[in-house]
């Protein structure tokens, strides 16, 4: 008989080994390569598994052709819906991470229980918890009412079996994808085979009877879900549910959607009954703004379709040190070095002898380069110790010419900032057309060293100079 091969995979990103080693050459991580054999199941030689069948003939079709929007159930909470494009897809996979304690549990049980509101067939399996636990969840949140079936199972092929009795439900949510074993797999649970494998037996049911599968995912320390990046490339929506232990509210992020738009965010309040829709995350991130402190500007961001006004917060003092800290929170770091070299180079603003401390308010995170007007006004606003007007927002991008270039968006943009009270703002001068009756507050700078004049020179941005 012969003898069975051995592989080591990472657990971390899933690349095979032929020996162990400490570190993966794939990935760089160390201490993830896990022995698994490769007698059969997932994971096996091309040669482990013999068959017979042959291949059957597809259909092909062309290019044109009806088209049919993809059959939703909406589960009422707005921005759940919205970051899933409209509500949850019939025969869809949708995977949700985050980190341990951020609430994910928490939206999917109200989730759940608004769509059993509705009349559907809602399965609730948890791999991680027992029954028990997940009702004193629902009295907590006062949905204890609802009809949603509950297991605490962490067999695939048993879940498959239970939830064949009786009507198809409409949504199946497993908590999580990391405690599922399937008996395909010859290896632990948690490992990249057990998980892969498990994720393909549930997309393979959702596919084939039309239920809306929500798998949880664990997050590593680095904010990405645990486990093989193919589960996220299985999947055909990925949401990361994202907030600071320190802050009240939470953001559920879209980063990948077959069936909608990609970075959307649904804002939401922890409170002690749950989790609150946040209609306006502006008025969220702007509640506690000190108008009259220097190194504060409000810059006017998009997060997909949805404009945010956020305030992005400078501070910049003399160090006794040789290297002076750059120190951010919620922005790029490499970004704020390109701005203060642009500073530096193309202004004259020496920031050379000063600590660099910049924040984003309420542990917002700004991933867009539009931000980097708002941050180049709050630097040099922290430095000469003048206030920026209160009712003034700014957004634009910089380049290494010292150049403003022009962003998306600008209209909606200006439509968000006018209905919360800001009259007047900075962009660049090339920005799209906009209406006249929007273009007297506007102050549109062609090269950053016009804003530096105008800050420096305690000129009131915004006026039409």
């Amino acid at each position: 008989m012969a003898k069975p091969r051995v592989q080591f995979i990472c657990q971390s990103c899933g690349a095979t080994h032929t020996r162990w080693a400490g570190k993966c050459d794939a990935c760089g991580e160390w201490n993830t390569l896990v022995e698994e054999g490769t007698a059969g199941g997932i994971g096996a030689g091309p040669n482990s598994l013999k068959s017979s069948r042959k291949g059957r003939a597809v259909a092909l079709t062309s290019l044109a052709g009806d088209i049919e929007d993809a059959p939703r159930i909406a589960s009422g909470i707005g921005e759940l819906d919205r970051a899933t494009g409209g509500g949850f897809v019939r025969g869809s996979a949708l995977l949700v991470g985050g980190d341990p304690g951020i609430g994910k549990s928490t939206l999917l049980t109200q989730a759940a229980a608004a769509l059993a509101n509705q009349g559907h067939r809602i399965v609730y399996v948890s791999g991680e918890e027992a029954v028990a636990q997940i009702r004193l969840r629902a009295q907590r949140l006062g949905v204890a009412q609802s009809a949603v079936e509950l297991a605490a199972e962490t067999n695939v092929e048993d879940i498959l079996a239970t939830i064949a009795d009786g009507k198809r439900p409409d949504l199946l949510i497993l908590d999580s994808i990391q405690t599922l074993w399937t008996d395909l797999a010859d290896s632990a649970p948690g490992t990249v085979t057990q998980v892969r494998a498990a994720a393909q037996a549930m997309i393979r049911y959702a596919k084939s009877t039309g239920c809306a599968v929500v798998l949880v995912g664990h997050v590593t320390k680095e904010g990405q879900i645990a486990g093989p990046r193919v589960v996220e490339h299985m999947v055909d929506a990925v949401l990361y549910f994202e907030g600071e232990g320190g802050h009240h509210y939470r953001i559920l992020r879209t980063v990948k959607n077959r069936f909608g738009p990609t970075d959307e965010i649904g804002v939401f309040e922890m409170g002690d009954r749950g989790l609150r829709e946040v209609a306006n995350p502006s008025e969220l991130f702007l509640g506690e703004r000190s108008v009259k402190a220097p190194g504060a500007a409000v810059f006017a961001g998009m997060e997909g379709t949805r404009p945010v006004l956020v305030e992005i917060q400078a501070l910049v003092a003399p160090s006794p040190l040789g290297t002076p800290r750059r120190a951010v929170v919620g922005w790029d770091s490499a970004r704020l070095s390109m701005v203060l070299a642009v500073l530096e180079a193309h202004c004259g603003v020496r920031f050379s002898q000063h600590d660099v401390y910049l924040n984003v308010a309420g542990g917002y995170r700004i991933s867009e380069p539009a931000a980097d007007l708002a941050v180049a006004a709050a630097l040099v606003s922290s430095l000469t110790g003048l206030a920026l007007p209160a009712d003034c927002v700014y957004f634009g991008e910089i380049s290494l010419s010292g150049a403003v270039r022009a962003v998306a968006h600008a209209q909606q943009r200006l439509k968000e900032a006018e209905k919360l009270g800001f009259g007047r703002a900075v962009l660049p001068a090339s920005a799209e057309e906009l209406p006249a009756a929007r273009t007297g507050g506007l102050f549109q700078p062609e090269a950053l060293a016009d804003l530096v004049a105008c800050i420096a020179g305690s000129r009131t941005t915004g006026a039409g100079d």
